[in-house]
């Protein structure tokens, strides 16, 4: 339910705070009061156009914030939920509007988009009025408000799933007839290719890989031709280490005649054959490193040169080849295969069908006796409401060759204004203040099936009187019993029955030099001056007094 309305420098309103409770409130006032500028604000949080003209003069912007109170599991915190946003249960909805005609929306404080705000706002509150684009007169919305009324949701959530089942298996079917088309098309040539590719059997990355090796063998057989000349140098025949091992020996003979002279060149001698004998062991092993058989290098260059070839057959990079022999090998497998795996998907297609065919056709059945019943209980509402000669009817027209995921029916409201007269859809038939008590009727039948939290009227009560203003008052009342109601009424008999009355009024400021409006809730003594400046006009009588105070004591 609506908890708290702030509106700040919207066109005649400054800065105004109204708090709501359950049941029924009604917002009265002279013509001009302002009554319409508060509900396009309301209208302009809960996502509704924007227009620069709602900015108050002198101002730089404009804003709303409605703060509603929402059950868990409403359809409201799903949404939030789809958007990424927090649900704490509280939900606050503002609105900025510009000067310059932009406007910024926000949940909880998280900037969203006007859309999103606009979903939150649909399943959070219904404005009714006159011309309201958004009431019951959407056709759109007519089968799902006739299965709410019967309880038909659980019906309509398996049939969507059985609608799921058979669409996935009617796209199985119609993807593997168009795959066995493009193989049969294509048979020879795709055996064929099936088969090159199988034998040269590429895989993926296969060709960087081999590409390396042939590198770095081919560098391999340059550095081994330098190895070997210098490993024949140090270890090979002309070899000093075998001529410097032999001046040692001479040395070593001669050092007890000179120690002194001998010893420091025999241990230099040393170090180098030492040295040189290192040298030869690494040149060994590199010689080692870099052998490798020649025929391993003409398998590499063969292979490559083969798989080369087959990407420019095919047109298709090496490292694809391995996908496009799978690609190929499946079309083939399709081909051989298909007629089979046809059948079973045709089966499972069929019994799709089937089932969801069967499931519609029930639903379809239920619908056209719910609607019996919807359309029995909304003719009850109309005799006091002054539409005794006119009759409410729910169309369902049920067409097999379109169905949908919510079935085959197609359903709107028709109403007939006279007898004789051609019956047809409401929103055509009935005039502005006809229209507005069918709403009334259809919401009573429909509160706690179908409807938002908060339900708003404007002016339904439109050039009615008397007995019918009552009746209106009484089924308002009664709706306020299940859900939250807001009216904007000029019939005192209205505005007698509300368990909150909001007065609005329009306050001259600095000396008369502008006005601002103003929004009061009346207590009991002011609440039936209202109500009697309601029956009398300008000025109130005791006679107007004291029928307020009578409408007053027979709606408590």
């Amino acid at each position: 339910m609506l908890a708290r309305l702030s509106i700040r420098d919207i066109v005649l309103i400054e800065r105004l705070d109204i708090e709501f409770s359950r049941g029924l409130a009604v917002l009265t006032g002279e013509t001009g009061a302002g009554k319409s500028i508060l509900l396009d604000a309301f209208a302009l949080a809960l996502g509704g156009r924007g227009d620069a003209g709602l900015v108050r003069h002198g101002a730089e912007q404009g804003q709303v914030t409605a703060t509603f109170d929402v059950p868990k599991g409403h359809p409201a915190a799903k949404i939030l939920a789809e958007n990424g946003l927090d649900d704490t249960g509280e939900m606050i909805l503002r609105r900025v509007q510009l000067a310059d005609g932009r406007t910024r929306a926000f949940i909880n404080d998280q900037a969203i988009s006007v859309q999103t705000l606009k979903a939150v706002g649909a399943v959070l509150v219904e404005i009714h009025g006159q011309h309201d684009e958004r009431a019951l007169v959407d056709a759109s919305t007519h089968r799902q408000l006739l299965d709410a009324f019967a309880g038909h949701e659980k019906d309509v959530t398996a049939l969507e799933a059985l609608w799921d089942i058979r669409r996935t298996a009617n796209a199985d079917l119609d993807a593997h007839r168009a795959g066995m088309e493009r193989a049969a098309r294509e048979a020879d040539y795709l055996r064929h290719a099936s088969q090159e590719l199988k034998a040269l059997a590429p895989k993926e990355g296969e060709e960087t890989e081999l590409a390396n090796r042939r590198t770095t063998m081919m560098q391999g057989e340059k550095v081994a031709t330098d190895l070997r000349e210098a490993q024949e140098a140090i270890g090979g025949s002309h070899s000093p280490v075998s001529a410097l091992s032999a001046a040692v020996r001479r040395l070593e003979r001669r050092a007890a005649n000179a120690p002194g002279l001998i010893e420091p060149a025999v241990k230099a001698i040393d170090i180098a054959i030492n040295a040189l004998e290192e040298a030869d062991q690494h040149l060994h092993a590199a010689l080692a490193a870099t052998d490798f058989d020649p025929a391993e290098l003409e398998r590499i260059e063969e292979r490559l040169f083969a798989l080369r070839a087959a990407s420019r057959k095919y047109s298709t990079p090496v490292d694809l080849l391995a996908a496009l022999a799978a690609q190929y090998a499946g079309d083939v497998a399709l081909i051989d295969a298909g007629a089979d795996q046809l059948k079973k998907l045709e089966a499972a297609a069929a019994e799709a069908d089937k089932r969801y065919t069967a499931a519609a056709a029930k639903l379809s059945a239920a619908r056209t006796k719910a609607a019996e019943k919807l359309n029995k209980a909304v003719n009850a509402e109309l005799a006091p409401l002054k539409l005794e000669r006119a009759k409410f009817m729910t169309q369902v027209e049920a067409n097999a060759a379109a169905p949908g995921p919510q079935g085959i029916d197609r359903v709107e409201f028709w109403v007939q204004t006279n007898p004789g007269t051609k019956p047809g859809p409401m929103m055509k038939v009935a005039s502005g203040g006809e229209l507005s008590r069918f709403l009334l009727a259809l919401k009573v039948v429909l509160a706690d099936r179908g409807s938002a939290p908060t339900l708003v009227f404007d002016e339904i009560d439109t050039g009615v009187g008397g007995a019918v203003a009552d009746a209106i008052g009484t089924r308002l009342a009664r709706l306020a019993g299940k859900v939250q109601v807001m009216a904007v009424t000029h019939a005192p008999q209205v505005a007698a029955r509300a368990s909150q009355h909001l007065l609005i009024s329009k306050d001259a400021l600095d000396k008369g030099k502008r006005v601002a409006t103003r929004v009061n809730a009346l207590a009991a003594d002011h609440r039936r001056e209202e109500i009697a400046r309601m029956l009398a006009g300008a000025e109130i009588t005791a006679e107007a007094r004291a029928a307020a105070e009578r409408l007053l004591r027979a709606a408590s």
